[in-house]
């Protein structure tokens, strides 16, 4: 069973306040949003296509930046902030090179920062047999499965260490069986490295499996209409059939109905 930190023993990771984005066409993105990320938290984004999912990520990531309102990025102590440093971002597709082996894909971050070749082998490897890739540091990414290259887009995302990890739809091209396999993957990880995660989704099940909370969205402008709490069940297939999970998977339904 996945460990979740209660909130009077984490600190705010995030904030984001009165945060509004309007691009330079004119179309208003974000309205308003309001929400607190505290760390070690796993928070799941659900809401209709276009309603500024993305757009919050690259704003929280340094990529974009909000028209009004502020995002406050903190980490531990008022002296210590979060950079883009401490922050891992997976996208929808795995977006590896197709010329470069397993290992070599995931210790490019760290080829780029300049650090050896035999310390940067070092720490692949170590990520690698993280997300239980071990014997396929040779492989191109032609030889490998959907859920195998998107293992190695994660691992290429941790081996920064960072703390808190965006992901846009990670799972959303895969077949169910392999979705759900990686739901334990990915939670095995989270639990392991003790990061904060930020998960997109448009699949309401996925979120409550996953999430220790979830923010529902508005359709554009987005705004965060709601956030439920998912309480420490035993994340395990028996969950996924019990009234609690029924009744959450309701509740998130019923949110995004309403908006």
């Amino acid at each position: 069973m996945v460990a979740v930190k209660t909130s009077s023993e984490t600190n705010t990771l995030i904030q984001l306040s009165n945060v509004s984005k309007v691009f330079d066409n004119g179309v208003t993105a974000l309205k308003n949003v309001h929400l607190a990320i505290k760390e070690g938290e796993f928070v799941s984004f659900v809401g209709p296509s276009g309603c500024g999912k993305s757009t919050i990520f690259k704003i929280i990531a340094g990529l974009s930046e909000p028209t009004s309102g502020t995002v406050e990025l903190q980490a531990h102590s008022a002296t210590e902030k979060l950079d883009q440093s401490d922050i891992g971002f997976v996208f929808q597709h795995a977006t590896l090179l197709p010329w470069r082996s397993v290992i070599d894909n995931v210790a490019l971050p760290l080829e780029l920062k300049g650090i050896g070749k035999r310390e940067r082998r070092k720490q692949a490897k170590a990520v690698l047999n993280l997300v239980g890739l071990n014997d396929y540091e040779t492989s191109l990414p032609r030889q490998l499965s959907g859920g195998m290259q998107m293992r190695v887009s994660i691992a290429r995302a941790l081996i920064a260490k960072p703390k808190l990890l965006l992901m846009d739809e990670p799972f959303g091209a895969l077949d169910e069986i392999t979705r759900q396999t990686m739901h334990y993957e990915l939670l095995k990880i989270w639990e392991k490295t003790n990061m904060t995660v930020l998960f997109i989704t448009h699949n309401v099940f996925e979120s409550v499996f996953l999430s220790t909370r979830i923010a529902v969205m508005s359709a554009r402008p987005g705004r965060v209409t709601d956030v439920l709490d998912v309480p420490d069940y035993e994340k395990n297939d028996s969950f996924r059939s019990t009234p609690e999970f029924s009744k959450l998977v309701g509740e998130v339904s019923k949110g995004l109905q309403h908006e």
